[in-house]
C-alpha cells in the first residue's frame, strides 16, 4: 500500500523568540524539519508534502530536491493545513500527518501508525505523559477503538481524569482523509478547521478510527521554545 506523508511546517514559532521559522531551528546540528523528513523516509514514506507558511521561501530552500511543498496562507487551523496538500487528493494508500516541530519521533513509531492503518481509516498516535495538563484527551470505546478526542477545555471531570492524550500525529486512509476534509466546518470560537473533528466525521460514516500509543512520551514532544529545544537535544543525545 502506497505511503504518503504530510509535514505540518507553517508556523512561525513565536515562543522561540526568533525570526527564523520554527522548523528551521537546529537540534544537534540539523533542522527539525530535516530530522522529521528523514524519519518519515526511513518509515517508508514515498511521497511527502510539507505545508509551509511563515517565511516559506526559507523552508522551501531547505527542502528543495527532497519533497513537495504547499503554502498555507492564511493559517486557519490544522484541518485547513492538511487541505492545502491538494496534490495528494487522488492518491491511493495511506497518508501520515506529522509535525515539523517533533523531530524526535522514531521511524519505528511512524511505521507502527502505517501498519495500524492497514485496517482502519484513521489512526491517532497517543501517549500518557506524567502530566496530562491541558492536552486533548483520547476517549476510547470498550473495544479499544477511538470514540472521540475531547479538548481539555471542553472535557468533563471524568474525561479530564483520562491520561491518554492526543499527540497531534495521525495516519489516514488517503481517500477517507480527503473526503472527510470536505465536511470539516469552522463553527468554533477560533473559526478554524480542526483535524481532530475528523474522528467524529469518519465515525459518522461508519469508518474505523483506532489509536496507537507510544510509551515514550518524550519522542513525541513538540518544540515551542528554547527550553524545549534543549530538552529534545539532551533526549536525542541520551538515545543515540
Amino acid at each position: 500500500m502506497k505511503k504518503n506523508a504530510i509535514i505540518m511546517a507553517a508556523g512561525k514559532g513565536t515562543r522561540m523568540k526568533s525570526d527564523l521559522p520554527k522548523v528551521l531551528h537546529k537540534v544537534l546540528g540539523r533542522t527539525m524539519i530535516e530530522r522529521d523528513y528523514d524519519n518519515l523516509k526511513e518509515a517508508g514514506a514515498e511521497r511527502i508534502v510539507a505545508i509551509v507558511g511563515y517565511k516559506h521561501e526559507m523552508v522551501e530552500e531547505v527542502l528543495a530536491g527532497r519533497c513537495e511543498t504547499a503554502v498555507q496562507e492564511p493559517q486557519l487551523g490544522t484541518g485547513h493545513a492538511v487541505m492545502q496538500a491538494r496534490q495528494l487528493e487522488n492518491e491511493d494508500g495511506l497518508t501520515l500527518v506529522a509535525n515539523g516541530d517533533c523531530p524526535c519521533v522514531r521511524p519505528a513509531t511512524y511505521t507502527a501508525l502505517y501498519d495500524a492503518c492497514a485496517d482502519a481509516d484513521m489512526v491517532v498516535l497517543t501517549t500518557e505523559p506524567e502530566d496530562a495538563a491541558s492536552y486533548g484527551r483520547v476517549i476510547r470505546n470498550a473495544d479499544g477503538t477511538v470514540k472521540k478526542i475531547v479538548e481539555f477545555k471542553d472535557a468533563s471531570d471524568e474525561e479530564k481524569a483520562v491520561r491518554e492524550v492526543n499527540t497531534g500525529i495521525y495516519c489516514f486512509n488517503n481517500k477517507a482523509l480527503f473526503a472527510g476534509l470536505k465536511l470539516l466546518k469552522n463553527d468554533n470560537a477560533q473559526q478554524e478547521y480542526y483535524i481532530t473533528d475528523l474522528v467524529e466525521i469518519l465515525k459518522g460514516q461508519g469508518k474505523v478510527v483506532k489509536a496507537v500509543k507510544t510509551d515514550d512520551n518524550q519522542e513525541v514532544q513538540g518544540i515551542n521554545d528554547v527550553q524545549e529545544l534543549a530538552r529534545a537535544e539532551a533526549y536525542l543525545k541520551e538515545r543515540s
